[in-house]
């Protein structure tokens, strides 16, 4: 018994969850909703994962932030989001010009039967108000992220400006709370490789469940749909992530070598949130400094969805090919515009993916039913995209990280 559980703990993740996945598709397609009781499997997983990230996510921010002055700060929270807007805007570019070569819907017709409630987009001032919480527990008891970062940024502020003080004493006492936070931190890293070993088996429970509710004959209509996006996201790999890296000094492959824990666990479990203790893990792995890996990966979380933005310019010109719609030059600029601030400004809303697409289509006055139709392969969709966000907030830490220390080289 102890050699099988030494082999299982000694085999690497990635070999572990891709049998996981492997292994209940392939239960999951051929006996179909059977396999639902395995779904609380799958959930206690993600259950785990989120218990998990959330003081994992406070605590590294809160280390990072600490460890800068304010000019340090700021300066890296600005190429950040340059490089946020430029990979989000590319992402939509490239899946709107996909989706006009290859016309993806052209022979599909909208379910007559879906009802859909378009979700709420929230507004500048709810943002605003969401982003500052009533109290600091809050934030914490209503699991909302960017709240989270907003205190975990105005800790780690506090304790860099007592750190850095001239006064002897506060300088003390800044240490002890660094010191103090660094024992939680590892503390939770301790309990995050446990769940680790758990997750082959929750990621077996997830793929079952998902493709026994839904089922193989739900996802041929629109493999289309699927085959651009997929293309959308090897493209946006091989050119810009690809592109940045080598740009930056970044070796490509071994790059991609030192992060696969990240981007394979976000393809199988779906989840950004979820997946960003273990890619700031591999950020570092990747030659990315400790502070900012802990700075640039939870923000990203945040405000960076080039999954999204893919998904959103593709299925726009779906949605026009199913209605017949002709769209004009102008209508492109505008969704690239439009995507770009929607992908960037909602990537921590719940069901962002749902928000924007319901929002840019009806701004041209498409029908919401295409969500529906579009839900058919949202499981599919949601693996591909949140690898390509989780590896996208990766890269574009790498790249600041060149920018702060230049003379760095990444083996």
């Amino acid at each position: 018994m102890n050699f099988i559980w030494n082999k299982y703990k000694n085999t690497p993740f990635v070999v572990k969850i891709t049998i996981g996945f492997i292994a209940g598709t392939l239960l999951g397609i051929f006996f179909n909703e059977y396999t639902s009781f395995l779904k609380p499997f799958g959930t206690l997983l993600l259950n785990l994962l989120s218990l998990v990230a959330v003081p994992v996510i406070f605590l590294t921010v809160v280390l990072a932030v600490n460890q800068m002055n304010l000019v340090q700060l700021s300066k890296m929270g600005g190429k950040l989001i340059l490089y946020y807007a430029a990979t989000t805007a590319a992402a939509v570019l490239i899946g709107l010009s996909l989706a006009l070569w290859l016309k993806p819907g052209k022979h599909l017709t909208l379910p007559t039967d879906a009802v859909v409630e378009p979700p709420h987009a929230p507004g500048f001032s709810e943002v605003l108000l969401q982003i500052v919480p009533k109290n600091i527990f809050a934030a914490f008891t209503t699991g909302d992220l960017m709240a989270i970062l907003f205190v975990a940024v105005i800790i780690g502020m506090a304790i860099s400006s007592m750190k850095f003080s001239q006064d002897t004493k506060l300088v003390e006492m800044g240490d002890l709370l660094d010191r103090f936070f660094n024992a939680l931190n590892t503390m939770f890293y301790k309990i995050l490789a446990g769940v680790l070993l758990y997750a082959p088996i929750g990621i077996f429970a997830i793929s079952a469940t998902a493709f026994g509710e839904q089922g193989w004959d739900t996802f041929i209509g629109l493999l289309s749909f699927v085959g651009v996006f997929y293309l959308g996201v090897l493209i946006l790999w091989l050119f810009v992530y690809s592109g940045f890296l080598k740009l930056f000094g970044n070796p490509v492959l071994p790059f991609y070598r030192n992060t696969k824990d990240a981007y394979t666990a976000a393809f199988f479990t779906s989840s950004s949130i979820a997946t960003l203790p273990i890619a700031i893990e591999s950020a570092k792995k990747a030659g990315v400094s400790e502070n900012t890996a802990n700075f640039a990966l939870p923000l990203g979380a945040v405000f960076n969805s080039d999954g999204g933005a893919l998904r959103m310019g593709i299925s726009l010109v779906f949605a026009a090919n199913i209605t017949n719609l002709n769209l004009s030059a102008v209508d492109f600029i505008v969704i690239i515009a439009i995507g770009t601030l929607l992908s960037i400004g909602t990537a921590g809303v719940p069901a962002a993916g749902l928000v924007t697409l319901s929002a840019v289509l009806t701004m041209f006055g498409l029908p919401l039913e295409i969500v529906a139709l579009i839900a058919g392969v949202d499981a599919l969709i949601g693996m591909a995209g949140t690898a390509s966000n989780v590896m996208g907030d990766i890269v574009g830490a790498a790249v600041v990280d060149k920018k702060e220390h230049p003379k760095k080289v990444t083996a």
